[in-house]
């Protein structure tokens, strides 16, 4: 999409929010106001011990130090329904929205936990991002809708909207569509307004305010705004398409219940032994450490050319696995894995393969032996890993040529392969002796035994 077409799509949602906020005084509106702001009697504080306050109609939280998160909760819970609220926030001061969001008991000393949209005002522009509260942390980060990171607008105020339908969760800054979220995990809770713990004194006493905060929990469908073609979705149903998915050519690699699509690398079997399917996931059994030594590598039973794929997999303490692509299972018949470019999963904490090669090369996320992962989003941390035993999403997307790597949706790889520097990189590694290695036009998709516990699931594709 042009610049043109955003902008004036842009302007056709401003539109349609000052009409929905000059509404909610009309008797028969479909808004109705979340927050009166006279008082709090239909909220209460959660967790942390920050300030609120009312000012001039205006609900106004205060960070404080040596407070975890403090949350100003509702009373009653929601589950489909549309949010708008304006929020100013001073600059360096993180804040969010939490909504479909619990608080119990037996879970954490009653944490607050659920989806929360992110106001923050960094230079990594994840607001209006989807953040798991105390959870699996960021589900919706802003790394894949670049438009999306340009609405918020630091030192003003700024117009939210969340849609939560059903599985669908979406939200807008400005008229600009930021988070695109399939999520089937909670369906309903309460709505609340973070403000962040904060670790530096000259943060204490920095100010988030919130008003003209409204909400429409009747006939929801209808009143829902249309998905911009900028906004990427991201899924999380369980071995299952979405319906957007569906109409964009994706399909599942794996069924979530049987071998169907995969063979040995090394037979025209599925291995009978050393991989198990049980309850939804694809688990590769820890032997001995080895390379290719118990059930062995498994691979597609089609070929590859250009595509996106993504995989969850969930690695056990100190494991190794991989995810190759344009792997050709006759190049190596003999022990070992077979050959073919490489994400590399990996427990860089605890294995030793970490450490070994060049600069970083054979930690998770990276084309094994050839390019060090590195996150490419500024002012993020780390490499948006979650941790072993959590699950994480590997992405690979293959173009013309062009391919890059991405990691729990921030992008840590890219490179092309029929580049002469590729070609460098190969004649340095441990890939030299292949004639041609990682240029096939096309090839299987693996995916990797190498002695220890690894799982994977939600292994769909889509092709160019």
């Amino acid at each position: 999409m042009n610049k043109l077409k955003i902008k004036l799509s842009q302007i056709v949602l401003l539109i349609s929010f000052c009409f929905a906020t000059t509404t909610v005084l009309s008797q028969d509106s479909p808004w109705k106001p979340l927050f009166n702001g006279k008082d709090f009697n239909n909220f209460e504080k959660l967790n942390g011990d920050a300030e609120y306050r009312i000012e001039n109609g205006e609900m106004v939280g205060v960070s404080k130090l040596k407070t975890p998160n403090s949350f100003m909760a509702t009373k009653n819970k929601y589950g489909d329904f549309i949010l708008e609220f304006d929020v100013k926030v001073d600059f360096g001061l993180n804040s969010g929205v939490q909504f479909r969001s619990n608080s119990f008991a037996d879970f954490k000393n009653g944490r607050v936990h659920g989806y929360q949209c992110e106001i923050e005002t960094s230079s990594r522009k994840w607001a209006g991002g989807i953040y798991d509260e105390a959870r699996r942390g960021w589900l919706y980060p802003l790394t894949r809708n670049p438009v999306g990171q340009e609405a918020f607008v630091n030192g003003t105020w700024n117009h939210y909207r969340i849609e939560a339908y059903g599985d669908e969760i979406r939200t807008f800054i400005n008229g600009v569509m930021c988070a695109n979220l399939v999520d089937p995990l909670t369906a309903e809770g309460f709505i609340a307004f973070q403000v962040h713990a904060i670790g530096n004194e000259e943060d204490a006493g920095k100010i988030v305010r919130w008003k003209n905060i409204n909400i429409i929990t009747d006939n929801v469908a209808s009143h829902r705004l249309p998905v911009a073609d900028y906004a990427p979705e991201i899924s999380y149903l369980e071995n299952k398409l979405s319906n957007s998915e569906q109409r964009k050519g994706w399909r599942l690699l794996w069924d979530g219940v049987s071998s169907k699509g995969w063979r040995s690398a090394k037979s025209d079997q599925f291995p009978s032994s050393g991989w198990s399917i049980q309850n939804g996931t694809l688990s590769v059994e820890a032997s001995d450490g080895s390379e290719s030594r118990n059930g062995g590598d498994i691979v597609t039973q089609d070929l590859f050319s250009n595509f996106e794929l993504s995989v969850d997999f969930m690695l056990t303490e100190g494991a190794n696995s991989g995810i190759k692509y344009f792997v050709d299972p006759e190049l190596n018949k003999k022990e070992g894995s077979a050959i073919g470019l490489e994400f590399q999963v990996l427990d860089d904490r605890k294995h030793p393969d970490a450490k070994q090669g060049k600069n970083g090369n054979r930690t998770v996320g990276s084309l094994y032996d050839l390019i060090r992962a590195e996150n490419s989003t500024t002012g993020a941390r780390g490499k948006n890993f979650k941790g072993i035993n959590e699950w994480n999403n590997a992405r690979i997307v293959v173009k013309d040529g062009q391919v890059e790597h991405w990691l729990n949706h921030v992008k840590v790889v890219s490179f092309d392969r029929f580049s002469q520097a590729f070609k460098a990189l190969v004649e340095k590694s441990k890939y030299e002796k292949w004639e041609n290695f990682g240029r096939l036009p096309e090839g299987n998709i693996l995916l990797q035994d190498h002695g220890d516990q690894v799982s994977f699931k939600n292994i769909k594709i889509r092709e160019f």
